[in-house]
């Protein structure tokens, strides 16, 4: 199905309109932050956050191109498969995906990304910000976790900006409490989803599911 993208900004332009301009305006809005928020954001990993990056099994990357286009992107692997090499400096490895290399693209581009680290069943995340580049260097890959095959790449990220954040968000979220999790026929399944977004003549649901079903299998290759 075709949108009319023209129609589809009406509404986002309408609201932009009177959208707040300036950090002066937002602040009038909120309340000023516990001192402790603002003094637990450091330029390099304590013992404990290098521990908790141990300890994290997914990551979320942030990134944006050179025009500002932002992504987010996860990366998952067996607990500490992001290898912190000193307190300033940690190594993602590349894994196998869909090949777009959206999240690479922009580093090389912009030369930034941000990390949320996750830590499945515990509460605390860490965010991580700061410089990156990709690297193929072979001594570096050799010393990484594979995630599956030997990574090609890894992006190495310097910290500028480390800060643990309070459990308030995953809670209220009830992420993981599975007796509150929704049922999962309350949601469209990931191949109904893709058969939508392909919207290609022809092909079918069982298809999809059965491509699914391989790549899964195939994970890491």
């Amino acid at each position: 199905m075709m949108i009319d993208t023209d129609a589809a900004g009406l509404l986002f332009d309408s609201l932009r309109a009177d959208a707040l301009t300036g950090p002066d305006q937002l602040r009038e809005l909120y309340p000023q932050p516990n001192p402790h928020a603002l003094r637990k954001e450091t330029d390099r990993l304590t013992e404990e956050t290098r521990a908790l990056i141990g300890c994290s099994s997914l990551v979320f990357i942030g990134s944006a191109d050179s025009e500002g286009r932002a992504d987010v992107t996860p990366r998952g692997g067996p607990a500490g498969f992001v290898s912190v090499l000193d307190e300033r400096t940690l190594v993602i490895p590349d894994a196998t995906g869909n090949k777009r290399l959206d999240t690479l693209h922009n580093v090389l581009q912009t030369g930034r990304v941000g990390l949320l680290f996750l830590v499945p069943g515990r509460p605390t995340t860490l965010r991580v910000n700061g410089r990156a580049c990709v690297s193929a260097r072979p001594e570096l890959l050799d010393q990484l976790t594979p995630v599956g095959k030997p990574p090609v790449t890894a992006l190495v990220v310097q910290v500028e900006q480390a800060y643990p954040h309070c459990p308030k968000s995953l809670m209220r979220a009830n992420a993981w409490r599975p007796e509150q999790w929704l049922p999962a026929d309350t949601q469209p399944s990931s191949a109904e989803v893709t058969l939508a977004q392909l919207d290609l003549p022809g092909l079918t649901l069982d298809q999809i599911e059965a491509a699914e079903q391989e790549s899964l299998r195939l994970r890491y290759e």
